[in-house]
């Protein structure tokens, strides 16, 4: 197996004069963020939280005092948000080199709905940032090289579509529709980059992951007084590595000229869950074109949001 050079945020290359949206304020979000302005990209931190948005932000221009982010309003369990935060961009902006896919639900304990009425996970992980995406093509095919990166997980091994039952209203199980809605993600990263390759989009679009992470998502999964919560909290610090060594992958699958179209990035260590960035293994089942090519039908139908129509406008 050819070697992979050993990748740091040292090596990201200056991100003067390209423009970014990250989803999600805290953990992964956060330290992509992070690292983004500090070498010099435009940083818009999105997120449903102004309060924890604003406080991120203040963190990084403390950190970076000469960081250009600003925290914009985005609730991606809200079409009607989703909707919103597209025209908004489409109107004050002129084009967006870099989409980050990032921000996520992991496994409410109870059955819990996006105000469309989809499972929280499926509509949150995977519908949001369909839709989202689709708001934003028209200043992606503008950008300098765009990208588009979208976040899976070690979970999504164990994931598959469950077109009989998408939302879980038969019988939720919790890591189920968590591991569906990332395995999602990265069938939705990979047929992104075939369409853009078959219509002339532009874009390269790559799925990665942060391995095993400390960040809240972990945490708050239960609920992070639940025993599982709380052993999550008493083992974190031995068995999970940080949420800046977890935005490596996100970073250089968003950065690095040697970043490969078809190709996932995550932690190189242990099975994937800790370690510097290197070519991840996609479970088979998430190499399935047919079924990618039907899953984006059938968002297009949920969302009411023709990706393809917007994108080729």
């Amino acid at each position: 197996m050819e070697k992979f050079p050993k990748w740091t945020a040292s090596n990201i290359p200056s991100q003067q004069g390209r423009s970014a949206i990250v989803t999600g304020t805290g953990g992964i979000g956060y330290e992509t963020a992070l690292e983004l302005a500090k070498n010099g990209a435009e940083v818009i931190l999105a997120g449903r939280n102004a309060a924890k948005g604003a406080e991120s932000v203040k963190k990084i221009r403390s950190s970076v005092p000469s960081a250009n982010i600003r925290f914009e309003e985005l609730d991606l369990a809200s079409l009607e948000s989703v909707q919103a935060f597209g025209a908004r961009m489409n109107k004050e902006r002129h084009s967006l080199d870099l989409l980050i896919n990032n921000a996520g639900v992991m496994t409410p304990p109870t059955r819990k709905i996006t105000k469309d009425g989809f499972e929280l996970q499926f509509g949150t992980n995977y519908l949001g940032h369909f839709a989202l995406t689709a708001h934003l093509m028209p200043l992606l095919r503008k950008g300098n090289k765009p990208r588009v990166i979208s976040l899976g997980s070690v979970a999504h091994r164990s994931g598959s579509i469950h077109f009989d039952d998408l939302q879980f209203e038969r019988r939720y199980h919790a890591m189920k529709a968590y591991a569906q809605s990332k395995i999602a993600m990265i069938m939705f990263a990979l047929e992104l980059q075939r369409r853009s390759d078959a219509s002339g989009w532009g874009l390269l679009s790559l799925p990665a992951h942060p391995g095993v992470s400390r960040t809240e998502l972990i945490l708050n999964g239960s609920g992070p007084n639940s025993s599982a919560g709380m052993l999550r909290r008493l083992l974190g610090p031995v068995f999970f590595q940080p949420a800046a060594q977890g935005a490596l992958p996100t970073l250089f699958a968003a950065t690095s000229p040697d970043a490969k179209s078809g190709t996932y990035y995550g932690p190189g260590r242990l099975s994937e869950t800790r370690g510097l960035p290197k070519p991840g293994k996609i479970a088979p089942q998430g190499l399935d074109a047919a079924v990618a090519a039907r899953l984006w039908e059938v968002s297009i139908q949920l969302t009411h949001v023709d990706f393809d129509a917007i994108a080729n406008s």
